[in-house]
């Protein structure tokens, strides 16, 4: 596109490189921890169901999803997909991510600002995201012509990349907290042994570096747009 110059790709391929690590070194988790049943014997699915139920929550569905880390809830249908391997293996990784899915269900439930927050931004920034680029290169050449149209049309394209980077920032702690609560809860039903709870927790931390790389390398790219189009203008 128009802004990548040799300045752009000095900025974010370093984010690239460390997303790229981060999701190889999860998805190597998840392998190994995969690799011996559960203590307690129970599926993704079972888990699931069980956190729900003992939060009081009898309206969410649990159901299976195609993919490989595709897992995610829907509050707006009320599902926790799971996908294939999390949904029927019976191991630390499948426990932790269903888990961690229900704990979306149990913020939804409970009314958790954070997940209202993002809830509120998710119309907006999927229009934005698409449009954001094109407004932008619209007023750089609309600045020729017409400079009141250029520059407004360049603020309005800012200001998309913004909501995407609020979003990333927004999702942080809604993450966060659903890992908590997924953690908290498979101690204290001691879903999980010792030895599992360590595995479940390094597998959250890992899948919440992809959250982290994702927001920094959202801000940076905000900043390089900022610098190049919004402060000239």
């Amino acid at each position: 596109m128009y802004y990548f110059d040799s300045a752009y790709f000095l900025i974010l391929i370093p984010f690239f490189i460390l997303s790229a690590f981060v999701s190889n070194k999860l998805k190597s988790k998840f392998k190994k921890f995969s690799q011996q049943t559960l203590s307690a014997n129970l599926s993704g699915k079972e888990i699931a169901e069980k956190m729900l139920s003992d939060h009081g929550i009898y309206d969410v569905k649990v159901i299976s999803v195609k993919g490989q880390l595709t897992d995610h809830y829907n509050p707006q249908k009320k599902t926790v997909n799971l996908s294939t391997s999390v949904y029927n293996e019976r191991n630390a990784a499948a426990a932790a991510v269903a888990a961690h899915e229900c704990g979306h269900a149990v913020q939804h439930a409970k009314g958790y600002e954070w997940l209202k927050m993002r809830s509120i931004l998710v119309p907006m920034v999927g229009i934005t995201s698409n449009l954001a680029v094109w407004i932008l290169f619209l007023g750089t050449v609309l600045m020729t012509t017409s400079p009141v149209l250029g520059q407004t049309a360049i603020s309005i394209g800012i200001f998309g990349f913004a909501s995407g980077t609020l979003f990333s920032l927004i999702t942080l702690p809604v993450e966060f907290d659903a890992s908590k609560r997924a953690i908290y809860w498979l101690e204290r039903k001691r879903i999980v042994n010792q030895r599992e709870l360590s595995q479940s927790k390094e597998a959250l931390n890992w899948a919440a570096g992809t959250y982290v790389v994702a927001a920094l390398a959202s801000i940076a790219n905000l900043v390089y747009i900022w610098m190049r189009f919004g402060r000239r203008n």
